[in-house]
This record gives structure tokens, C-alpha cells and sequence, in this order.
């Protein structure tokens, strides 16, 4: 089968810009799709240890010809649109240390620490404390598989509102909730400035017009086949719930399954990369589709269902914390995706990228999963750009959304099974109260 190769066409050179300053990318650096100017800009800044000062509001705009102005707020937008800090060697010289493809967004106060100095400060004295053991930063110990830690995408400035949660715990319990609801996602934290160029009208790469179609040719978007319909008055058991929550996981599963069979790379790797790759990455597969194209299902029918199920006292004192934090993070992901109503194309684009993590362990083509990985970026970039002209940031906004869907999948390996039904019956309640009201 017929590779495509990973390359900006020079006839498209001026349609793919640097997400920092707008100017012409050269390709994918360090996590982001950048210039030769802000790739180098964010190397030396890092390696070298740089503490810049703004002189005006710390909201200087960046644009090729202003970008070199304010060497601070060129770092901070590098760090806000998520340039991967732990991609760079340490020795300064060419080439990655770590190939995760992808943005890496951390916390508002950890971009604080690093522009004011004192996360070197405390690097510095880390290695004196105990050697070179290990040489990524503290800020940048995100899991290999690209997952950032639970600090990483919260942020203490913003709270959820969890429609009816704090009801629910009042009603059984008598007993109002603890207020950890201090922690929210900010993915999205992008800089009021755009840094994309105006938009302009454009046609879609041909090739990626025909990738696109074969990975839509690849997908079952048939509505699911689970039974999910109660009778009126019927009161659901947390046992029944749990077993049609089995149940559903299983359908999902099998269309992931089959879904591999038919994708348009299927020849180019092995049986046993495949059987990696879906050992791991199965739980965010499934989320994905539930959070997209089986939504209108997820959120109506087994939100009806989940709503006829009382959880007991017990199961509502013994809720963990863990617990509470997917809730928060699925409810927040969930109004995210509604706001951007993920079209079915790159719905398959965003899967893709997902399914190739070339960072999963026992792999035995992991090059050629990077430029595989590569390819559906570009063809997802691509097609955002061309059908939505108008939404310069709708491209990295999704693109945020993958290391939150991983993170949330790991998390919720964590979440007891008998704790699952209250779970899915507070995040499903939330976000159809929600909508409804919109």
C-alpha cells in the first residue's frame, strides 16, 4: 500500500500557519504547529534557562512582524498553546527526545513558575539534592503515553457547575457536598489574540479529501443496538444498570474492533502493534464516540435510564474523590464537544490520532506509527481549515481534547465498578439538565 509521505506542499505553504505568530509552519515542533522562528525561539529559551520582563500588560500580540518585540509573551504564548518543553534534548542538539505528537497543556500556575524563574530554581536544586537521575523537568512528568497529570490541565480560577450532583447529595443524604469543586480543565486557555492568519477561502487537499473518506468508510455510525428502553415507573437496580452499562461497553468495543479491520493503514502494521494499540487505547476509543456520533444516544436514552435508578445512602457516602474528579472532567469535556459539535469527519480524523500512539509500549513499528500519527494531524488540520474558515482555533480546540479523553480514561480504571451507575447517573443527568436548558 501506497505511503504518504508527511510534507506541507509549497502551493499550500500559506495556508498552514505557525499557531504562535501566524507566520508560514514548517511542520509539527515540539508538540505544535510552528515556524522555524518560534521552534528555535522555544529551544534556546528553554535549554538556556531565560527569564524575559514585559514591559506593557503581558498581552503583547504576536504576528511575524511584531513576534520578536516581546520575547516574554512569545514564551507564554509557545507555553499556552502547549509547546512540549520535554521534546527538547537536553545537549540542545537537533532531533527530539520524545516524538509524542500533540500538545501538552499544563497549569496556569506552573506557566507562572516557569516565566518568573522558579521552576528552574527548583530544578536546579533538585540536581543538587539528589544528581542527574532524572533529567525531565518537574513541570513536564507527564505519563510516556502523553496523559497529563492530574494538575495539568486544572486550574483553581474556574469552577463546574454539576447540574443537580449537589442535589442529589442533599436529597438522599441530607448532607451538602465538599467544596473540592475548585478544580476545571482549561484547555482552552488560548490568548484573546489569534494567532492564525484572517481566514481565507481555500479547497481541500485532494488527498486528504480521499483519506478522509476511506476512514468514514471504516466507521459503523448505524445507532447502537442495546436495548435501552423502561417502562414508565420502572425502577432501575444498581445490579440492572451495571449490567446494561456491560453491555454497552461490549457493543462499543466490538465496533472498535471491526473498525480496525477496515482502516485504510490496516496492511502497513502488525497483528501484534494492533493488539497493543487496542489493549491500551480501547477505553478512549469508546469514550470518543460516546461523547460524539453515539451522544444523541448516550445522553437521551441511557440518561432516561440511569435517571430511574436511586443510588442508597451507602453507595453515596462511599463515592471517592476519584470518582468525583471524572465526573467534573466528563461533564466539562462533554459541554466542550457540544459547543464544538464534532462533525463525523473529524470525528474518524481525531480517532485516528488517538489509535496511533506511538508512545504505548511493546511496539514494534513505532517510527512508522509517528508518521501515521502525522499523517491524520495534517488531513485533520487540513479539513478544519477548509470546511470551518471562520474558527481559526477549532483545529487545536480538538486537538485538546485527546490528552483529556486519555486522562479521563485512565482515571476511570481507577473508579470502583459498584460505584460506576451513580457515576454515569450524575454526568448523564448534568449534561442533559444542561442542554436542555440551553
Amino acid at each position: 500500500m501506497e505511503t504518504w509521505e508527511v510534507s506541507v506542499p509549497d502551493d499550500r505553504a500559506e495556508q498552514r500557519t505557525c499557531l504562535i505568530c501566524g507566520d508560514r509552519a514548517t511542520g509539527l515542533h515540539y508538540g505544535i504547529i510552528s515556524c522555524e522562528g518560534c521552534k528555535g525561539f522555544f529551544k534556546r529559551s528553554i535549554c538556556n534557562k531565560r527569564v524575559y520582563r514585559c514591559s506593557r500588560d503581558k498581552n503583547c500580540v504576536m504576528s511575524r512582524k511584531q513576534r520578536n518585540r516581546c520575547q516574554y509573551c512569545r514564551l507564554l504564548k509557545c507555553l499556552q498553546m502547549g509547546m512540549n518543553r520535554k521534546a527538547i534534548r537536553e545537549d540542545g542538539m537537533p532531533g527530539g527526545r520524545n516524538k509524542s505528537i500533540g500538545p501538552v497543556q499544563i497549569s496556569e500556575e506552573e506557566i507562572e513558575r516557569i516565566m518568573s524563574g522558579q521552576e528552574f530554581e527548583e530544578e536546579a536544586n533538585h540536581w543538587s539534592n539528589h544528581g542527574d537521575s532524572d533529567h525531565s523537568s518537574p513541570g513536564n512528568r507527564a505519563s510516556e503515553s502523553n496523559q497529563p497529570s492530574p494538575g495539568s490541565t486544572l486550574s483553581s480560577s474556574r469552577s463546574v457547575e454539576l447540574n443537580g450532583f449537589m442535589t442529589f447529595r442533599d436529597q438522599y443524604m441530607g448532607m451538602s457536598v465538599p467544596p473540592h469543586y475548585q478544580y476545571i480543565p482549561h484547555l482552552f486557555s488560548y490568548s484573546g489574540h489569534s494567532p492564525l492568519l484572517p481566514p481565507q477561502a481555500r479547497s481541500l487537499d485532494p488527498q486528504s479529501y480521499s483519506l478522509i473518506h476511506q476512514l468514514m468508510s471504516a466507521e459503523d455510525l448505524e445507532p447502537l443496538g442495546t436495548p435501552m428502553l423502561i417502562e414508565d415507573g420502572y425502577a432501575v437496580t444498581q445490579a440492572e444498570l451495571f449490567a446494561l452499562l456491560c453491555r454497552l461497553a461490549d457493543e462499543l468495543l466490538f465496533r472498535q474492533i471491526a473498525w480496525i479491520k477496515k482502516l485504510p493503514f490496516f496492511c502497513e502494521l502488525s497483528i501484534k502493534d494492533y493488539t497493543c494499540l487496542l489493549s491500551s487505547t480501547w477505553q478512549e476509543l469508546i469514550l470518543l464516540s460516546s461523547l460524539t456520533v453515539y451522544s444523541k444516544q448516550i445522553f437521551g436514552e441511557l440518561a432516561d435510564v440511569t435517571a430511574k435508578y436511586s443510588p442508597s445512602d451507602e453507595e453515596l457516602h462511599r463515592f471517592s474523590d476519584e470518582g468525583m474528579e471524572v465526573i467534573e472532567r466528563l461533564i466539562y469535556l462533554y459541554h466542550k464537544f457540544h459547543q464544538l459539535k464534532v462533525s463525523n469527519e473529524e470525528y474518524a480524523c481525531m480517532k485516528a490520532i488517538n489509535f496511533l500512539n506511538q508512545d504505548i509500549r511493546g511496539l514494534t513499528s513505532a517510527s512508522q506509527l509517528e508518521q501515521l500519527n502525522k499523517r491524520y494531524w495534517y488531513i485533520c488540520q487540513d479539513f478544519t481549515e477548509y470546511k470551518y474558515t471562520h474558527q481559526p482555533n477549532r483545529f487545536p480546540d480538538l486537538m485538546m481534547c485527546l490528552p483529556e479523553i486519555r486522562y479521563i480514561a485512565g482515571k476511570m480504571v481507577n473508579v470502583p465498578l459498584e460505584q460506576l451507575p451513580l457515576l454515569f447517573k450524575v454526568v448523564l443527568h448534568s449534561c442533559k439538565t444542561s442542554t436542555v436548558k440551553e
